[in-house]
């Protein structure tokens, strides 16, 4: 069943994806070592993109950036633990001074601990809420200057359908999620004047190692839960991302983009 949906889906992309030129734009894309960060990436990068793909993890980058060249993009590794103000700080330094300019943010860097509340440790609660939003927040000041400067920019945080109607076993990344939408919805009000957009995508259940995880049954209780009857892909997140970064879509801002076929209505 599962191999039957994924070669549905490949005929579906091979056949209408989307275009956007994006030649001599340069993006960030936080979390681009794997999943939907890693299809984010190779979208833009397919698109035109010079692709600055920020991870803690050294090889994983080295390997998406391999790949996306190999396809003739461009993109160059950034290791960066985005919980850490000053690692934030120089990389988005060093990015600005490599390429002379910054005109994408994708805010997709994240994780999960998930327990109950009454087992969740204070450890638990902070890991969380420090990558996945500190995280946001420490790029975004980071590339507001410049975006502002050039009068000029895109950003995209990866939000969930968590932080929009809660999950249990997940009240510290339903919280992050959540403050990641108010967060986008005061930027995006702050920076709108200098033609800088700031806008959400909420994924739902994505089919990924960690929803191979639940394992057979539970993945079948989950699609029957989704109207669409399926679990969404990667590159479907990709594609809403890119719509959103078009320089066509600046009057878009302030908005968050539920992915999530038909689960929240």
């Amino acid at each position: 069943m599962m191999a039957e949906e994924t070669n549905k889906t490949v005929a579906v992309t091979d056949q209408r994806r989307l275009g956007v030129d994006l030649v001599g734009q340069v993006a960030i894309v936080t979390g681009a070592s794997q999943g939907i960060g890693q299809a984010i990436a190779a979208t833009l990068a397919a698109n035109g993109a010079t692709v600055a793909l920020v991870a803690r993890s050294v090889g994983k980058l080295a390997t998406v950036a391999a790949g996306i060249r190999s396809a003739g993009g461009k993109a160059e590794e950034f290791p960066c633990d985005v919980s850490k103000s000053e690692e934030v700080s120089a990389v988005v330094d060093a990015i600005h001074a490599k390429f002379g300019r910054i005109d994408i943010l994708v805010n997709n860097a994240g994780m999960t601990r998930d327990t109950l509340l009454p087992r969740m440790s204070d450890e638990e609660w902070d890991e969380v809420i420090a990558t996945n939003l500190r995280g946001p927040f420490l790029f975004m000041r980071a590339v507001s200057r410049p975006m502002m400067q050039q009068r000029y920019g895109r950003i995209v945080n990866v939000a969930s359908v968590s932080g929009l109607i809660g999950n249990p076993g997940q009240s510290n990344y339903s919280a992050s999620k959540a403050g990641l939408v108010g967060l986008t919805r005061t930027v995006a009000k702050e920076l709108a004047g200098r033609k800088v957009t700031v806008n959400a995508v909420a994924p739902g259940f994505i089919a990924s190692d960690m929803t191979a995880a639940l394992g057979p049954a539970l993945l079948d209780e989950v699609k029957k839960r989704v109207p669409a009857k399926r679990l969404g892909e990667a590159w479907e997140i990709a594609e809403a991302v890119l719509f959103l970064v078009a320089p066509s879509s600046g009057y878009i801002t302030a908005q968050v983009l539920t992915i999530d076929g038909g689960l929240i209505g």
